[in-house]
Parts: structure tokens; C-alpha cells; sequence
């Protein structure tokens, strides 16, 4: 039985190395035979060359005639560099059947290799063999043309037929499927230019982006054949080019790869020797038809991190746990001053028709253009989701509803986590060729008096302002949000954002700074080829958000989940100007950022207990004031952080990468607690990563 199962994944392995395709630049293997034949049937020529060389020299061995067997014999094979043909491996109920494979292979002659961009490349194929053959009298016509055979030849040159569609290279079907691109802010950065050149129709707002929508603007296919290595082993095409295992046939294809995130760092501060992260995961996608992909991944991690990470991971701790990992998930005890923290993400992607696209799964979402967002950002854990993307003239309509928890103890029920609910909507207008504006609405309830999932909420297209009215002010927390994007050329545009929890014009206009104007909004620039050097990207952004912004008198009610934002990772009450710069080069990358920024946290030490608005998972009533609340308000705290990475990118397929960056973070606020210390960190670091997330260590 392992020796079975020993084979068949030899068996998947083999049948899924495959040479990277293009069809604009890219010409098959050319036999003597087609040299003379037009471009666009170079390939059917070749397959038929390729079936005729096997037909008729392919001798059943006796053994399996006797038996009567019928079946086929299944081959992956290559055309190298050289045109000479190599099998790789085979596939048969007898061994003698993948000695003649083998043996019928060798005598194939060497042939005009084929090539991309004008060089010459390897190519790779599967194509299954049908045991019994053809009869020996029907090798010998011409199967693609005579219209003279007789029933017993049309029945062979349908077989033909049929084995001939399935003498295909691999499609890279994932980079026009219905798959999420894993979003990341440095590998957007280097197609974002390309989705938001002036007159594009594209909507850039919500993400994490379909491969299926980009791929009409970028060519991922193109730019990953560019990247690859000339490695003509197995391995080699493995480790540098290509994914673990991928298969593909008519209607359907997946593929499996392995994961790892291995670092080792020093934290200049921390009174342990070395930081580092040691994460084995499986990631498997694929695709059923045109319209259905579905995406999966485990991450198995330990991991102890620079000391200011380890505190606050500590300090945002669910009950009965010893912390939660930021962006990531609980967390238990490993080892020394370590953690423990599973983290599994999945999610079905169905495109019913070309205008509407529906996901539902357990992951993260993202809306805005910026580093951050202030609407719903990535930086807290994964959670269970329904999205649905309508795309239609130049609107772009999602619809998002998400289950969320409370983790505190003092909200646990019956040693259960407290369970809430969240919808949102977000409109993308292209008003013209340069300008896009969005608008944004967001409510989270509970389960409060039995409520459950709200089926008010339900409804994709209603106001949840006017719900939250009808149902009761307590019943939910609502927040609306304005965005706009406008692109002053092809290299440049500016961005922002406007979210309102809620809003007083007549304290504005008294000039008293009410407590109760709690909004906040981003400012941001992209620079793409920045200073005419390709593949340079410069951002900067401003982000500003009042105290108590988020934040309910219910406090299950805030805009948080799992003890984390699910906006900006700062919670309220701060301003910060953040400056990046991207820069990739054939597989070589490098990224800087800059991050200072101001803001008012609680004192907490024991004699003023008061709420001054940066923490959203407390109470708004706890506040000391009414009036004259400005942003920075409470323990002022400055923070300066800095991160400069550099790296290598070793497989284009999976997004390995090796790199190493420094990170030095100032933090100072202006009264020490038990909560809140002044930090002055450099923190080293070395790894390699499967990256398909973002990491945020910038708090």
C-alpha cells in the first residue's frame, strides 16, 4: 500500500513539470516535417508528428496482449534545449509497457527545439498512450485528412483524436482564474502601474485583487517566463522555476506547494539571546471549469520576535491564553519566552456570470489604495467571510459580511469567545478616466437579546445607517467612509480617505472639539519609475484619526476583532506620516520604510483610569472630558520606526524569497507604566519566506 501510494505521487510530481507558456512569443518543437507549415499550425503538426512516431513503432509487449488488457500507458515528456525528447516519467499497469514507452521514445529523432523570445527552451508534455493500439493499417493514413475510412478507421481516428486534444502543455490557468492574488503591499507595488495607467477602467479599491480582473491589464504569465532560470534538471526547475506539484487536464487543474517562513534575528534589546519564526505549511489551489477556483493553507509556527512585539502580542492576550500573535492568531507557550500559533486560511471563489464574482472562506480583506486603510485593513487575524464583487460599467459594487469574536475574559460566555458580526459595502466609481471615488459603510452588531446574524444586514444594496435607526442606536455600530483616488498621469496619483463614526457640525462650528466628532482620514502619493528608474516606487501618506473614532458605550460594539483593529492597527487617536520606497530587478528586491508618528494612549496607573480615545475596545463614557479633545490627547506618546530589507526572489512560482532586513524603532511616551514603556530597538534579521501575507511590526 506506501509502495502504491509511493508511486502515485511520483506519479503527480512527474506529470505536473511543465515548461511556462506564452502564446504570443513563444514557438513549439518544429519536426523536419513541419517546417514548411504556417505558425499557427506549428503545434497540431507537431502532435501529429508525435503520434505518428508512436504508432507505428510502439510493439504491445505479448504479456499484455494474452491478458487481454485494455488501458493506456501515460507519458510526460520533454523536448530539451537540443530537440532531443526525454521521458521523465511514465505510468502503466506493466512494466513492460513503460519499457516499450521508453524504448519508442529514444528512437525519436532530434528536432528544432523550441523557443521563446527567439531562444531556445525546453518544452514539456503529457499525452496518454491507449492499449490496444491503432491497427497497424490505420498508422499509416493520413488521420487528420482522409475522408475515406472505413468504420473501423473512423472509430481509430476518433480515439486519435481524443489523445491528441490531451497533447498540451500547461496553461498557467491560475493567473486568469478566479484566485485571489495574495496580497502583499510590495508585490502589488509592481504591477499597481500597470492597473492604474490614465483611461484603465480598473477599480484598485478593494482587495485582495482576482487574477481573472488584473490580468487584463498585466501579463503575470510574461513577466514570470522572464524571471525563469535556465535549469534543465527536475529539481533545479522545482527549487527555482516552478511550483511543487500542478496538475491540469480539460476541465480542471490544482496545484501543491510546501511553506516556509525560517528566520533568525537579534534584538539589540531584548534579554533573550535570538529572535526567530520556524512556519511548515501546505498550500494547495486549483480550479474547476472556468468559473470555480478554490484556495487552502496551514501554517504550523513557533516563533519568539523582537521584545516590543512579544510585549504588545501579550498585552492583547485572549482569555485563558498567553498571547495572539498580531495578523496572525492565538498563541500558546513554546519553549523559552516563545509561541505556538496555528493559522489556517481557505476560501471557494464561484463567477456565476462576467459581472459578479462570489467568495466565501476564512482569510483577511483590505479597502483603500494606502499602506493603511481606514475602512478595513489586514492588520488583525483571519475570520470567516462572504464577499460579493459586482463589476458593471464603471462600477465596481462589494458587499462583505464577516463573523468576528471578542476574546477578553470579562466578555467570555460559558468559556466561549464572544461572537459578533459585521457587513459592509464599498461603491468604486470611475467617474472619469482619471478620478475614482468610493463610498463606504460599515455596521457591527452582537448577539445581543438573542438578535444572532441580523438578517436586516442581509440585504447587499440598503443603508445600514437607516437599520441602525429603525433596529435602535445600541443595536449596532455604524461607520461610513468617502474615498477618492486621481491619477494626474501615468506615473503618479494621489489617494484619501474619510471615515466618519460619527459627526456634530454644530460642535465644529463652536470651536469646542467635541468628543463627539470622531472621524479621521489619509492623504497618500504613489510615484511609480519614481525619477524615470524603472521598477522604483516612492509613497508617502498621512493618516490622522480622533480619539474615540471606532470605539461604542457597548463595548463589544468597537471596530475590533480578536483584541485588534480592523482598521488602522494604531486603533485612535494618533496622526503619522509614513514614507516607502520599492524597488525590484529581475529576482532582486529591495524595500524602505520610514514611519513616525504621535499618539495618546491611556495612563492607567492606577490613580487616572480614564479612557483619552486611543484604545477602541473601551468604553467612549469612560472619557474625562466632553470638550477639547484633540488627537495626541492623554500619555503622548512619539514613535519613530525605520526598515530597510533586501532580498532575492528564488522562485517566481511560489514567491520564496531570501532576505534580510533592520529594523530600528524608537517609542517614548511621556508617563511609563506596566502597559506602556519606552522602547529603543534594532532588531536584525535573516530568512526565507513563502511570503503571502503582510507582516506589521510598524506599532
Amino acid at each position: 500500500m506506501i509502495k502504491k501510494a509511493f508511486s502515485v505521487l511520483l506519479f503527480l510530481i512527474g506529470f505536473t513539470s511543465v515548461a511556462q507558456n506564452n502564446l504570443f512569443n513563444e514557438k513549439p518543437p518544429v519536426f523536419p516535417d513541419c517546417a514548411t507549415v504556417s505558425t499557427d499550425s506549428l503545434q497540431q503538426c507537431f502532435d501529429t508528428q508525435v503520434f505518428k512516431h508512436i504508432f507505428n513503432n510502439f510493439k504491445v509487449p505479448d504479456v499484455v496482449s494474452e491478458n487481454n488488457y485494455k488501458g493506456e500507458v501515460v507519458v510526460l515528456f520533454e523536448v530539451d534545449k537540443e530537440g532531443a525528447f526525454r521521458v521523465i516519467y511514465v505510468d502503466a499497469m506493466y512494466n513492460e509497457l513503460k519499457d516499450e514507452t521508453r524504448r519508442v521514445f529514444n528512437e525519436f529523432p532530434k528536432i528544432e527545439p523550441a523557443t521563446y523570445n527567439g531562444n531556445a527552451t525546453f518544452k514539456q508534455y503529457s499525452m496518454p498512450i491507449p492499449i490496444p493500439l491503432i491497427d497497424k493499417s490505420v498508422q499509416t493514413k493520413d488521420l487528420a485528412s482522409n475522408d475515406e475510412l472505413t468504420e473501423l478507421e473512423q472509430g481509430a481516428k476518433t480515439e486519435y483524436d481524443q489523445v491528441n486534444q490531451n497533447l498540451k502543455p500547461f496553461s498557467n490557468r491560475e493567473y486568469t482564474s478566479q484566485l485571489n492574488i495574495p496580497f502583499t503591499h510590495s508585490y502589488y507595488a509592481q504591477f499597481e502601474r500597470s492597473v492604474n495607467l490614465v483611461g484603465t477602467n480598473s477599480h484598485t479599491g478593494s482587495k485582495p485583487f482576482i487574477y481573472e480582473d488584473i490580468a487584463k491589464y498585466y501579463d503575470f504569465g510574461a513577466e514570470k517566463e522572464a524571471l525563469m532560470k535556465d535549469k534543465s534538471s527536475f529539481a533545479g526547475r522545482k527549487l527555482w522555476n516552478e511550483r511543487l506539484v500542478r496538475v491540469e487536464g480539460k476541465d480542471y487543474w490544482f496545484a501543491i506547494d510546501p511553506i516556509f517562513d525560517f528566520e533568525l534575528g537579534k534584538d539589540t534589546e531584548a534579554d533573550f539571546n535570538n529572535t526567530y519564526n520556524n512556519t511548515r505549511g501546505i498550500n494547495i489551489q486549483g480550479g474547476l471549469g472556468k468559473r470555480f477556483s478554490f484556495y487552502t493553507s496551514f501554517f504550523e509556527s513557533q516563533g519568539r520576535f523582537a521584545q516590543y512585539y512579544n510585549q504588545y502580542a501579550e498585552s492583547i492576550k485572549a482569555a485563558d491564553e498567553v498571547a495572539i500573535i498580531p495578523g496572525r492568531g492565538i498563541a500558546k507557550d513554546f519553549k523559552d519566552n516563545g509561541y505556538d500559533y496555528p493559522v489556517a486560511e481557505a476560501y471557494l471563489s464561484y463567477t456565476p456570470a462576467d459581472f459578479l464574482n462570489i467568495q466565501f472562506g476564512h482569510g483577511k480583506n483590505f479597502i483603500g489604495d494606502g499602506y493603511r486603510s481606514l475602512f478595513i485593513s489586514d492588520a488583525a487575524t483571519p475570520y470567516p467571510f462572504l464577499k460579493l464583487n459586482a463589476t458593471f460599467w464603471k462600477i465596481k459594487y462589494t458587499s462583505t459580511w464577516t463573523w468576528l469574536r471578542d476574546v477578553r475574559p470579562e466578555v467570555e460566555e460559558d468559556g466561549a469567545y464572544l461572537p459578533k458580526y459585521m457587513a459592509t459595502h464599498f461603491l468604486s466609481w470611475n467617474v472619469s478616466k482619471r478620478l475614482n471615488v468610493g463610498f463606504f459603510e460599515s455596521v457591527i452588531w452582537n448577539n445581543a437579546n438573542n438578535r444572532g446574524f441580523d438578517i436586516n444586514y442581509l440585504n447587499p444594496i440598503i443603508f445600514f445607517r437607516a437599520i441602525e435607526f429603525e433596529t435602535g442606536q445600541g443595536a449596532g455600530n455604524a461607520l461610513l467612509g468617502l474615498s477618492s483616488k486621481f491619477k494626474l498621469n501615468d506615473n503618479m496619483n494621489v489617494y484619501g480617505q474619510l471615515i466618519i463614526d460619527e459627526f456634530s457640525t454644530s460642535d465644529v462650528s463652536g470651536g469646542e472639539k467635541s468628543w463627539k466628532n470622531k472621524f479621521g482620514y489619509q492623504l497618500g502619493y504613489k510615484y511609480y519609475n519614481a525619477f524615470k528608474v524603472k521598477n522604483l516606487m516612492l509613497q508617502l501618506e498621512y493618516n490622522r484619526v480622533r480619539p474615540y473614532t471606532y470605539s461604542h458605550n457597548t463595548i463589544v460594539l468597537n471596530y475590533g476583532h480578536s483584541n485588534q483593529s480592523m482598521a488602522h492597527l494604531w486603533g485612535s487617536n494618533f496622526s503619522e506620516l509614513v514614507l516607502i520606497g520599492r524597488y525590484h530587478y529581475k529576482r532582486w528586491f529591495g524595500n524602505a520604510k520610514l514611519i513616525v508618528g504621535e499618539r495618546g494612549l491611556d495612563f492607567n496607573d492606577g490613580i487616572d483610569n480614564f479612557s483619552y480615545g486611543g484604545d477602541i475596545y473601551r468604553n467612549y463614557n469612560d472619557r474625562p472630558f466632553d470638550t477639547g479633545v484633540t488627537v495626541g490627547q492623554g500619555n503622548k506618546t512619539t514613535s519613530l520606526f525605520a526598515n530597510i530589507q533586501a532580498g532575492y526572489l528564488i522562485n517566481p512560482a511560489t514567491n520564496l524569497k531570501l532576505f534580510a532586513d533592520v529594523t530600528f524603532r524608537d517609542f517614548n511616551p511621556e508617563v511609563e507604566n506596566t502597559a506602556t514603556r519606552s522602547s529603543n530597538t534594532i532588531w536584525f534579521n535573516i530568512g526565507i519566506r513563502t511570503d503571502l501575507f503582510n507582516w506589521y511590526f510598524d506599532f
